[in-house]
């Protein structure tokens, strides 16, 4: 049974990245209502507001009780940029409004708190980290998960798309971070990239944030996908959609490239290295990026006109949704297994 310095424990020790639940939930929710899954599709979506909800208020209640451990999280550089996943699931909850819930102004809220979000999160991460005066080093600060930061701007992107109706500020909003996120990929990957060849990353270190290095690419070829998609075929930015598909097209080639790799480094890391496969909140990051890679590969198609992609989201929303399921089953028989030790360990007191 739950007792109050158990919740307390849950509170405190609260990973900033948590809402990468949120995040994977959502997008394997749109994935399944783009493959004419409505129910499922649905059902995800009330489980991912309850879960959104209660993450906000354990959030809002470490920010009273435990400020200066949740200070300590975002002012690291290896931990900080996790805070943003409350910005980009923000988002990927109201894109649920728009495509798999007929709630539009629900929506429309959720964009505006994801927008204040992921302004004041996104300067205030790269100010502390710039600013601070005592830094760990290079290879214990960089990690796929300051990819994030490019998760939330793409995020943002794709929801003001989907909201814009054609309406041209909307759109050239959406435009505007689309670039602005491409930009930031190019910085971050490079320093990513950079730690992961040319200094020793052992195999503990590989965590799952750095399928982020996919996921990011994804997230940027849905808003660039749906950008082309919203634009009307005559207006102010017509001229600019040739260089938004080639663009889009790059960054999905690369994300394609980046899955085998990607999936090479984890059997390195549990069947040569012998890491044991155990439940991590930073799971959720896997399952994130194979969905979103899922929904931009289905956008992209119909931006493109390019029908033989879609072999690769009709396959792929069953992987999402196994691999979501699985990783759910693993978290849950965790949970289990612990309330049962705890409560074993009160019996005996």
């Amino acid at each position: 049974m739950l007792n109050v310095e158990t919740a307390r424990g849950w509170v405190r020790r609260l990973s900033p990245d948590c809402f990468a639940l949120v995040m994977a939930t959502g997008i394997v929710s749109v994935a399944a209502d783009q493959h004419g899954m409505p129910s499922v599709a649905q059902c995800l979506f009330w489980l991912n507001l309850v879960i959104y909800v209660w993450l906000l208020a354990l959030s809002g209640l470490r920010l009273a009780r435990f400020r200066s451990e949740m200070t300590a999280d975002f002012i690291d550089p290896s931990r900080g940029a996790g805070f943003l996943t409350v910005a980009a699931a923000t988002c990927i909850l109201g894109t649920q409004c728009v495509t798999v819930m007929p709630l539009p102004k629900v929506a429309i809220v959720l964009a505006v708190a994801g927008a204040a979000l992921w302004l004041a999160l996104i300067y205030l991460f790269f100010a502390a980290t710039i600013t601070a005066r005592i830094k760990p080093g290079f290879t214990r600060s960089i990690n796929g998960g300051w990819l994030v930061a490019i998760v939330a701007t793409q995020s943002l992107a794709a929801l003001l798309a989907l909201l814009s109706g054609g309406y041209t500020t909307w759109l050239f909003s959406s435009l505007c971070l689309y670039l602005l996120g491409a930009a930031l990929y190019l910085l971050i990957i490079t320093l990513v990239v950079y730690r992961m060849v040319f200094f020793p990353l052992r195999a503990y270190e590989f965590t799952p944030p750095y399928w982020i290095d996919m996921g990011a690419l994804a997230v940027t070829t849905l808003a660039g996908s749906l950008v082309v998609e919203q634009s009307p075929a005559t207006g102010p930015l017509t001229d600019l959609l040739p260089f938004v598909k080639g663009f889009t097209l790059f960054f999905w080639a690369t994300a394609s490239w980046w899955i085998p790799l990607l999936v090479i480094l984890e059997v390195w890391r549990h069947g040569w290295r012998h890491v044991p496969l155990r439940y991590e909140t930073d799971d959720w990051d896997i399952v994130f990026p194979i969905g979103m890679y899922t929904v931009g590969t289905y956008e992209l198609a119909h931006a493109l006109n390019t029908p033989f992609l879609l072999i690769i989201p009709t396959i792929g929303v069953y992987v999402s949704l196994l691999t979501w399921l699985l990783i759910a089953v693993i978290g849950l028989q965790r949970l289990y297994r612990k309330s049962v030790r705890k409560g074993a360990g009160s019996g005996h007191r």
